[in-house]
Order: structure tokens, then sequence, then C-alpha cells
């Protein structure tokens, strides 16, 4: 039995091993180059749904041109490449199998040089190259296989739940030793591109500088900090970095004595960048949600937080104890309200419903009951129809947070012509400091809500106190 299990394991080893392109050394791997690229492709289209490109087609091509330089120089370059900046404020990159790279805007906004650009490129470029999404997946994939064996060499199903355990934990995240791995490997990247290697480090400061900022605006609020953030660079690293800088020894002897770091050019390309919220998915201010597209605003309980995606909009409870969700679809004109409504929820009893009247809009809102019952809702506007979902977490019933709930919904209005400034959104714009000027100065002339001077200090990496000299060039936002 034991015997049937080692021959299943040693088959599986020996259909999986290849040679690692950036390390030399033999992996454990269960996809051709060719699967590899074919996967990369197929799932580079879902990501776009999910995340549009940012329109800004100069920029774009800077972006593109700064990570063929890095890739150019890599274990894998005769890959072809796409660079992609994603309309998105979060911070993150991203690197999909054979060769797509993505860098969310909400990145992009806090880097300070074109190396440094390049530092994250390359890192993304580096976990391509080392294929440690490849190799995750044949990980996963094996444990599932040997799951399987076990069970039925053994007749005990429990050991294929624990091996399905053990596979689940290769694909949480790439883990420290991949993350350093693709921090050694892009940067010797940046040295034979010519950028300086200590650009990567100069990035590590950054991200540590946006945990220490959103634990320091998070101790104001009274609130736990977020968890979450940019995968690598650098979340995984020990204290110290002594491991990344370990792995940079390598780079820092390729690196020859002209070492670029173009700051000045960098900084010219993000002028007018838009930061936070863009207008095509809707600006979050305070308590208030501002859509000048489609033309309507919603209010939120004090305190609530809101959480602004493409495909969603969602308010919570501070303890996160209470959401709800707001979606658009077409409006079906052929059904009433109500049973556009039941059509969506796929004939499931409603309870209490009741036309809604908001203002000149049709709507109608019902709970849907369950272990878990939700508020639910809709209102018709021109061709598009709002959907609400709403609920509470934990053994709270619905009727504590019902109120605020359907305070959300009737709020819904069209914008004021005051309004639709409210709607546009913030953009970085450069200034060349003067002799005096301080970040508290600057802080003063940009719009309220954005962090104020905190947030300009570590746009520019000089949080929590720094100021610049005369005559650099600082971002600030308009």
């Amino acid at each position: 039995m034991m015997r049937t299990l080692g021959v299943c394991l040693l088959c599986v080893w020996l259909a999986g091993c290849a040679v690692n392109p950036a390390t030399g050394r033999n992996d454990f791997v269960m996809m051709s180059e060719r699967q590899e690229l074919d996967m990369g492709a197929r799932y580079n289209q879902e990501i776009l749904k999910q995340y549009p490109r940012y329109d800004d087609a100069k920029l774009q091509s800077y972006i593109q041109r700064v990570g063929e330089r890095v890739a150019r120089n890599s274990h894998r370059s005769q890959l072809k490449y796409v660079f992609t900046l994603v309309d998105s404020p979060d911070v993150n990159a991203f690197a999909l199998p054979g060769g797509y790279i993505y860098i969310h805007r909400g990145l992009l906004a806090y880097l300070n040089s074109e190396a440094e650009l390049a530092a994250v490129l390359g890192h993304e470029v580096g976990h391509v190259t080392a294929r440690h999404s490849v190799r995750q997946q044949s990980q996963s994939t094996a444990w599932g296989l040997l799951g399987q064996a076990a069970a039925i060499g053994t007749g005990i199903g429990a050991v294929g739940d624990l091996t399905n355990v053990m596979g689940n934990a290769f694909v949480r995240g790439y883990g420290r030793d991949m993350e350093l791995e693709a921090d050694g490997l892009g940067a010797q990247y940046l040295a034979r591109s010519g950028y300086d290697p200590q650009a990567m480090i100069e990035v590590v400061k950054v991200l540590k500088n946006q945990e220490t900022f959103a634990r320091d605006e998070a101790a104001k609020r009274g609130e736990a900090p977020a968890v979450g953030g940019y995968h690598g660079l650098f979340d995984t690293h020990p204290d110290n970095d002594r491991r990344l800088q370990q792995v940079l020894g390598p780079a820092r002897a390729l690196a020859g004595s002209n070492q670029e770091v173009g700051r000045d050019t960098f900084l010219q390309m993000l002028d007018g960048l838009v930061f936070g919220d863009s207008a095509a998915n809707g600006i979050r201010r305070g308590q208030q949600f501002y859509h000048g597209e489609l033309d309507f605003t919603l209010s939120y309980p004090q305190g609530w937080q809101l959480v602004n995606r493409p495909d969603v909009l969602i308010g919570h409870a501070p303890d996160e104890q209470a959401f709800i969700a707001m979606t658009l679809e077409p409006a079906d004109k052929r059904l009433t309200p109500a049973e556009f409504l039941r059509q969506r929820v796929g004939g499931q009893r409603l309870l209490a419903g009741e036309e809604l009247r908001v203002g000149s809009l049709q709507g109608y809102t019902a709970v849907l009951p369950g272990q878990s019952a939700r508020r639910v809702a809709v209102l018709y506007r021109g061709a598009n129809a709002f959907l609400f979902v709403a609920a509470v977490k934990g053994r709270a019933s619905l009727e504590t947070e019902d109120a605020r709930f359907l305070g959300v919904i009737r709020s819904f209005r069209a914008l004021t012509a005051k309004e639709r400034k409210l709607a546009e959104p913030v953009r970085l714009k450069l200034v060349r400091i003067k002799a005096g000027q301080s970040m508290a100065a600057l802080a003063r002339q940009g719009p309220a809500g954005e962090g104020g001077e905190a947030r300009l200090r570590l746009l520019n990496n000089l949080y929590p106190s720094g100021e610049p000299r005369a005559g650099d060039w600082v971002k600030t936002l308009r």
C-alpha cells in the first residue's frame, strides 16, 4: 500500500522536474512554457475586465519602455512582456505567467524615480523568470493528486483532506523565499539595465512608510490599521532587511559606475496623474459618494467606510459587522421594479415588500428571509437599475441596522451643480520648491480630506517629518 503511494509520488515528481531558467535549479513544475504562455494570455483578458487600463497613452508607453528595458536583461528575455498601468488607487503590482505585468496607479503615485519604477517592474519580472506562479500551481496540483492517491491507497478520506490543506498553504502567497528571490533577480536586472540597484531599497522605504502612515492614521481614528498592501517587495522581509541586503549583493557587484536614477524625468511623467478614486468609478469624500458620469450621490452613516471597486460600491460599519453593496445593471423596462427584483433573487420569497419613491425615481425594496436576512432594493434611473443588498454578520438581526440601510438607499439623488465639482478626481500636480517653502504651506493649498501634510510627505518620501530642498520638484494634490 505504501509502496503504491511512493510510486505515485515518484511519478508525479519525475513528470514535473524542470530546470529553472533564472536560478539553474531543478524545480517541480507540471506545466510547459507553451501552457504557461497560453494561461497568461487567457488570464490577462480577465484581469483587464476587473482592472481597466489607465487612459493615458503617453504614460502607458513610458511604463512599457521602462519595463522592456529591464526585461531585456532578464533570464527570459525572449518572452514578449506586456506592462500595463491599471486604473486603480490600490498600492499594488502583480504578474501573470508568461510576462503580463501590472502596476496600479495607486503605487505609481508614491514612487519618486524611474529607477524605483524599474525596481517594482523588475521584481515582478523576477517572479515571471523564476516561474513562481507556475511552481505554486504545480505544487498545489501535486498535493491534490497525492491526496487522492493517499485516500485510495489507505481508504481514509481524511488523509486527502490533510494534503489539500497543505496544498492550500502553497497558494496563499508567494512566501518569503520566493519574494526574496524575486528581489534578488529584479535587482540584478536593474543593474544590468543601468539603473541603481539601491532603488530596490528605496521602494522598501516607500512601502514601509505606507504601513507607518496607515498605522498612525488609524490610531488617530481609534481604529486598528488595515491589513494588506503590496504582496511583494517586501511585506515578507524580516526586521532590518538583513536577507534583502544579502540578495542585493550580487546586483551591486554588477552595477557600473553610471547608475541611472531618473528622478526629474519620472516626476514629469506623473504630472496630472489621477490620485485616489477616478471619475469612471466615482469619488468618495467622507461619508458621501459622488458619480459625475452617472449623475448621482449617496450618503452613508457617520463613521462608515466605503470600498469603491469598478464592479461594486460597498459601505460598511466601523466594526465591519454591517454592510450594504450597490451594483449597476441594465434596467429591463418590460418589468416593474418589483418584478425585476424578484427575478434577480431567483424567485425566492420576499417579505415586507414596498414601492420605493426616491424623488422622481421608481423602485422597490423588500427583505430576503433566511438565517441571515438581507435588505434588497432596486432603483430605476434611465436605462440603469441600481441594485442594493445589505446584511449584518454574526448573530445580530437585520433590524439592528435596517434603518441605516434604508437611509442609504433613500439618500440616492441627482447631483447639484455645486456637487459636480466634487465628482471630479484629485490629481497630482508638480511644484518646484522655493526657498523657505514648507510642506505645511503646500498642504494648505490642496484639497481637504486627502490626508493633508502627512499625505504630501508620504507622496514625496518625506514621511513623517522631512522637508524638501529649494529647487526640488515635489508632488502636490489639486
